[in-house]
């Protein structure tokens, strides 16, 4: 029998939710905010308010060091999330790219391989779907279809892009495909070798199997599909019974198969607070907190803070030798002139000697 772990009351109806791929932080989308939490703890350790609008999708990148939020403000913003975890708490800490190419509201967000070097893909209302690169936050490629965009993927090799349309046409967008051009339109009629055509209303959900053989999508039509990708042909359908918002394609972990298996490590109360501002602190309690420095009480240095003096001491002493004891510079670049004549006549004398045996005849 399923078991609750954790009930988790939000501030608010949650829009969007994820997982960091190490497994360490939860992002939510609670109206126009994102909350941060951290899994261990249940600290809540950030709210990011940059949108203007409802949050529609978050997305982390696959080596936890980036995340992507999209909302119905038309932006999607890259967080870089070591920088949101050491900004202070009265700060709200700037994204690292703004990307307002977009019309109408953000539909979905996918992210590729590669941690900050890894190429997103972005899916919207105004008919288009694109692709960018998280590094430099440029635009690739935009391509331009006859529907609104409701659901965006990537295969594991990034060849192809999958972008699921309101009317429920899913298409296949080629990558690779040659001549290379920014601004593309996808004309069905044209590339109906690369449409699924099944579901009768828009889908919501899409997800690449591990070897790029099999797609599977969800739909508002009560259904999810499996597709055969070479083929365009549906596998498997599996009905519910009301629309479906969300379904992926996951490894099975070996504990699934475990009938006695259950979580080592339980789940504590997720905050509603931000971590540190909490007026009754529990005395006491176990655990050791990482503060990195930004937290700290008004009267005691922090660890950083610390070693900066201690670094400009250092510097300061060193500069002061430098320039206040000339005589004893100066006669430390004698000795070192001496030394280096010294090395040039040894490697003078090394070079004539090595040459005469060089060129020395054979009897």
């Amino acid at each position: 029998q399923d078991q609750l772990q954790q009930k988790i009351i939000c501030p608010g109806p949650v829009t969007c939710l994820t997982a960091s791929p190490n497994g360490l932080y939860i992002l939510a989308g609670v109206a126009e905010s994102i909350y941060l939490w951290e899994v261990s703890n249940g600290n809540l350790l950030a709210i990011l308010n940059r949108h203007y609008q409802d949050l529609t999708c978050l997305c982390f990148t696959d080596d936890s060091s980036h995340f992507l939020s999209g909302a119905k403000d038309c932006l999607v913003l890259v967080w870089n999330l070591y920088s949101v975890l050491q900004a202070e708490p009265s700060q709200i800490p700037d994204p690292r790219h703004v990307w307002s190419r977009h019309s109408l509201p953000i539909t979905d967000l996918c992210c590729g391989f590669g941690g900050p070097l890894a190429r997103a893909a972005t899916a919207s209302l105004d008919q288009t779907a694109k692709l960018w690169e998280i590094s430099s936050g440029e635009l690739l490629l935009s391509v331009l279809f006859d529907v609104g965009i409701m659901a965006v993927t990537l295969d594991l090799s990034e060849y192809h892009m999958f972008c699921g349309g309101m009317d429920g046409s899913i298409f296949q967008v080629d990558l690779c495909a040659w001549p290379v051009q920014r601004d593309r339109t996808f004309q069905t009629e044209r590339e109906n070798g690369k449409v699924f055509k099944g579901h009768r209303n828009q889908v919501t959900c899409l997800s690449v199997s591990t070897d790029g053989s099999l797609l599977l999508s969800g739909s508002h039509d009560e259904t999810v599909r499996l597709w055969d990708i070479q083929s365009k042909q549906c596998l498997k359908t599996m009905n519910h019974k009301g629309p479906v918002t969300n379904a992926f394609i996951v490894l099975a972990p070996a504990n699934m198969f475990n009938p006695d298996g259950k979580p080592s490590v339980p789940l504590p109360k997720f905050s509603k607070h931000l971590h540190g501002t909490e007026s009754n602190d529990e005395q006491g309690s176990e655990g050791v907190t990482l503060r990195l420095g930004l937290h700290q009480q008004d009267s005691e240095e922090s660890y950083l803070e610390k070693a900066e003096k201690m670094y400009a001491q250092m510097y300061s002493t060193r500069e002061k030798n430098l320039m206040g004891d000339q005589e004893h510079l100066t006669i430390q670049v004698s000795e070192l002139e001496e030394e280096v004549s010294t090395l040039r006549k040894i490697n003078k004398n090394l070079f004539d000697f090595s040459a005469r045996i060089i060129t020395k005849p054979a009897k």
